[in-house]
């Protein structure tokens, strides 16, 4: 019998306030580790109980009042790694932390960017272009290091990510030079995108779906801005990956679903 490893990751877009689907889904799934972004909650606030009952007792966070904040909830033991300010500001986007086994794990909550794609006139895009940048930078020096990296990239790369290609190009998350941007930060450690191993192009995928939608499954306008990459030697050992599209439909859903993917150890 092979031991196997659930990692697991989720935009919760306030973990107090939808804990109930956050305890619904670690019940249901049973991840080993799940990765949260944006918990909108200060580290003195994070709700540790509820967590610590269903057996994740050991919880790294780096938290932020009502903005951002990043969590890793795990059943294994965890190193605490680091906090690495890749938006050069103090928001709290990041956390990584290594597993007994050696591997690193990095939660990851990549900015919006706001509306209008042109840093010139609209500052938060050029701070989303900037953070990828010093991403890709941390990435060049990860060589021989086995690394997940998970989050919120707020990038959907490829065509068949978002519902209309044609319609989206000058809509932040979609347009070119974001997609460049990542496309270099793949690059610098030969990244595996784990999603599109499994779910190969052109096959559409999407992880979320706006608020504004009135009937977000019937439209299904999505996006596939939630990522999991591995470095090559960390890809070779995932056997399983899945989009929790249904989790969308839960009470009080965040607009973001869960993807997890199982590695054989």
């Amino acid at each position: 019998m092979i031991d196997t490893l659930k990692i697991a990751s989720w935009n919760i877009n306030s973990v107090r306030f939808r804990m109930g689907i956050v305890e619904q889904f670690l019940t249901e799934t049973a991840p080993d580790i799940l990765c949260l972004q944006e918990t909108k909650v200060i580290d003195g606030d994070f709700p540790h109980a509820p967590l610590h009952a269903l057996g994740y007792e050991h919880i790294v966070i780096h938290g932020q009042r009502m903005h951002h904040g990043v969590a890793i909830l795990s059943k294994v033991p965890l190193v605490e790694d680091d906090r690495l300010d890749w938006q050069a500001n103090g928001e709290a986007r990041h956390v990584g932390v290594r597993l007994p086994n050696g591997l690193r794990l990095e939660n990851v909550y990549v900015p919006a960017g706001g509306d209008v794609p042109d840093r010139t006139i609209n500052p938060k895009f050029g701070q989303k272009l900037d953070f990828v940048e010093r991403m890709t930078r941390w990435s060049e020096g990860l060589s021989g290091i086995p690394t997940l990296v998970v989050g919120d990239f707020n990038i959907a790369p490829l065509e068949c990510d978002v519902w209309s290609h044609k319609q989206l190009l000058d809509v932040v998350s979609h347009t070119p030079i974001e997609v460049e941007a990542l496309g270099r930060l793949q690059a610098a450690n030969d990244w595996v995108d784990l999603g599109r191993r499994f779910i190969p192009p052109p096959q559409p995928l999407f992880t979320w779906w706006s608020y504004r939608a009135k009937d977000w499954a019937a439209s299904n306008r999505g996006r596939r801005l939630d990522h999991m990459w591995a470095s090559a030697d960390v890809a070779a050992t995932a056997v399983r990956h899945q989009v929790y599209e249904s989790c969308r439909g839960w009470l009080k859903p965040s607009d973001h679903v869960p993807l997890m993917t199982e590695f054989a150890l």
